[in-house]
């Protein structure tokens, strides 16, 4: 997942750092780097803090891109006052770069994560990372997400609920139907 939202840093890092001048040339790719780092550092901590709720909500609707929402404004402080200390920024620049990143990679990364036709990224992929592969956490998360299991995009079969038979839809969706899936579990 990391690669993933570095590759959004830098897309989104053209105009938020690239193109700011008050961000000096030679530390465009140090600061893209370390607000990816930040980031998804920043999700796990709000697994840690027991904000599964926010970060839940966050994948509702559009939210994640307003930058109102309060994971993407905490995010947003966080990033700011670290980009400051790290580098030097003052507090406008600093400002200026972690409101042009935080809610459009988030958003962006939601996005993937919702959509059933891009394969290039899994909610599981983001669930395992912010949960840091704490089970506990994780779980929590995904009773999280079980209650907003319909904004994921997880109700595969459009019955109302997220359960086994989504899953079982998923898989044959990927595979190709069960007799593609049961091809290459047995090789045929």
């Amino acid at each position: 997942m990391f690669d993933q939202l570095n590759d959004l840093v830098k897309q989104f890092g053209i105009d938020a750092v690239v193109n700011n001048a008050a961000v000096p040339n030679k530390q465009n790719e140090a600061v893209m780097n370390e607000s990816s780092n930040f980031l998804l550092e920043g999700l796990k901590n709000m697994v840690a803090q027991g904000k599964i709720n926010d970060l839940a909500g966050l994948f509702q609707g559009n939210a994640s891109a307003n930058g109102a929402n309060p994971v993407v404004k905490q995010l947003t402080n966080e990033l700011t006052n670290h980009l400051g200390k790290k580098f030097g920024l003052n507090n406008k620049a600093s400002l200026s770069v972690a409101s042009g990143l935080t809610p459009k990679v988030l958003g962006s990364l939601i996005g993937k994560a919702k959509d059933p036709n891009d394969s290039s990224f899994e909610i599981s992929d983001l669930i395992s990372a912010i949960s840091g592969g704490n089970s506990e956490a994780g779980s929590g998360l995904m009773n999280a997400i079980s209650n907003y299991g319909t904004a994921f995009g997880l109700d595969q079969n459009k019955d109302g609920k997220v359960d086994i038979n989504d899953a079982l839809a998923a898989v044959s969706k990927k595979s190709g139907g069960l007799g593609g899936l049961f091809g290459k579990v047995f090789g045929n």
